[in-house]
């Protein structure tokens, strides 16, 4: 019995017979499709009396262009083909052009299609370039540009993605009369995608397809503004982090002169709510000329694409938001998800020279990978954002409703408050805004009363809840943040792993 057959002579040769049959319906159904005797001029002898050479002889050299550099690309080859002043750009007729290669493109009559596919329409997409509604650029995705590159003429295709037609990337196909030349080409566009980069010194975060396996491309964030003073924690844990984080890009030039690494790993833990995002904001805010790469939940898969981003423009910064989803102890499972490994080769990849600095946030620690939390080149420094104590409480109620309520109403507030958060405080001084508002008054203490007193009522508790506090009024996680395995529990602490904690001449946050 051969494989394939099931016992019966003739049931797989019938059943690869039928397979085949649809196979070429379906390839007669698109070549139907194609233009005949449209009276335009031939895309094959286009590109023959531009190469001087049958289009068909010549090889073509190819390269995947992701969604988030489509842009990139287009500027890059915009600039190349501008060096020409006799360029030229066409496009390709019919529904040929989602179907098929440069090198299907380029037969005659009597190739495999039996056709000539005529020149036609160039395919635009308007795709943004920064964050502000105007930030946009109309980019090529289906198109082909002549011109002449080193003195010789060359041929360039140019595509976008297209997921209708199954494409989950762009490309570009180069072809020239020589294959060194065509090298050649492909390189130069690349350094200059690297080097006209609209992603450089910008903050972007990358999307899911909703409908496939795919990236949906880059989205662009207006860089935060939140200056040191908008931020409550414990006396010199911001100070400490931002040494690390903005520190070491400062003073990359000494580091570098002493055969010191500039990549760098910190981790931010402690129970929802209690700041970490925040924290993270003034990062950015703090360094406007970094690259930033933001990711959290699903999109932590596209982790390895954020290296490259962070590699190709440096100094840059990839925040991993609420890691332990995709990080759990593979003592946890059967097995360690394939994502996890993606987030820690992501971490060993990187040269340990690259001004690249690595901040994930978790709200659970203890569910950490050992290996990402625990081993050098990973993390290096592990900072507990702790809820906030009286004082703490106190401060982050001036900060949102300082110029609101009076003193003492406020410190009422704050003693009556333990075990909240800093996303509790917030809520609670936008609760008595708003029954100020209802009221047709003026905020007072009596409304900050009010809506505390409504807050820490037992109709309240889901709320209370999703502000990061627990039923009993303390703050998740039994109202603590468990430390990294092996280190001790240091409330409102960084904690300098593997090594001394820095110095007292370390740079300060700029």
């Amino acid at each position: 019995m051969e494989p394939g057959t099931n016992g019966s002579g003739g049931a797989g040769a019938a059943g690869m017979d039928s397979l085949l049959d649809d196979f070429h319906r379906v390839v007669r159904a698109v070549l139907e499709q194609l233009p005949r005797d449209t009276g335009g001029p031939r895309l094959v002898d286009v590109l023959a009396a531009h190469l001087g050479l049958e289009p068909h002889t010549l090889a073509v050299v190819a390269a995947q262009v992701p969604p988030h550099r489509l842009v990139d690309a287009d500027i890059a080859l915009a600039e190349v083909a501008g060096d020409d002043p006799d360029r030229s750009l066409v496009g390709i007729a019919g529904d040929a052009r989602h179907h098929m290669s440069l090198g299907d493109l380029v037969q005659g009559p009597g190739g495999m299609y039996g056709v000539g596919v005529p020149v036609g329409q160039v395919d635009y997409d308007r795709m943004p370039t920064g964050p502000g509604k105007d930030d946009r650029r109309q980019v090529v995705t289906s198109g082909i540009r002549l011109f002449r590159f080193g003195g010789r003429p060359v041929v360039v295709r140019q595509q976008g993605m297209n997921r209708q037609f199954g494409r989950e990337s762009g490309s570009i196909e180069v072809m020239s009369a020589e294959r060194d030349l065509s090298d050649a080409l492909m390189a130069r566009v690349q350094a200059l995608m690297d080097e006209r980069s609209i992603l450089r010194g910008q903050v972007v975060t990358f999307g899911g397809d909703p409908y496939g396996p795919g990236m949906a491309g880059v989205t662009f964030v207006e860089r935060p503004a939140v200056d040191a003073g908008a931020v409550v924690l414990p006396d010199g844990l911001l100070a400490r982090v931002a040494d690390h984080v903005v520190g070491m890009g400062v003073q990359r030039e000494r580091l570098r002169a002493q055969g010191q690494h500039l990549k760098r790993g910190v981790l931010l833990y402690g129970p929802p709510g209690t700041g970490k995002t925040h924290t993270v904001r003034h990062l950015l805010s703090a360094t406007p000329g970094a690259t930033a790469v933001l990711l959290s939940g699903g999109s932590l898969r596209f982790i390895h694409d954020a290296a490259k981003v962070a590699r190709a423009h440096q100094p840059a910064i990839v925040v991993l938001e609420d890691c332990d989803l995709v990080a759990e102890d593979r003592s946890f499972s059967m097995g360690a998800t394939p994502l996890l490994f993606e987030v820690l080769d992501a971490l060993d990849g990187l040269d340990a020279h690259a001004d690249v600095a690595f901040v994930l946030t978790t709200n659970r620690v203890e569910d950490l990978e050992v290996a990402l939390a625990q081993r050098p080149g990973r993390v290096d420094l592990a900072a507990e954002i702790p809820l906030p104590d009286l004082e703490g409480r106190l401060s982050l109620l001036r900060l949102y409703g300082g110029h609101l309520f009076g003193a003492e109403a406020m410190s009422a507030a704050a003693a009556r408050t333990e075990g909240t958060t800093a996303s509790f405080a917030k809520e609670l001084v936008r609760r008595a805004v708003l029954a100020a508002a209802l009221a047709d008054e003026p905020p007072s203490d009596d409304h900050l009363g009010l809506a505390l007193d409504e807050l820490l009522s037992d109709a309240q508790r889901l709320t209370r809840s999703l502000l990061g506090v627990e039923a009993d009024g303390r703050g998740g996680h039994d109202g603590r943040a468990s430390g990294p395995r092996g280190f001790p529990h240091r409330p409102g602490r960084a904690v300098a792993m593997f090594g001394d904690s820095p110095g007292e001449g370390h740079p300060g946050p700029v």
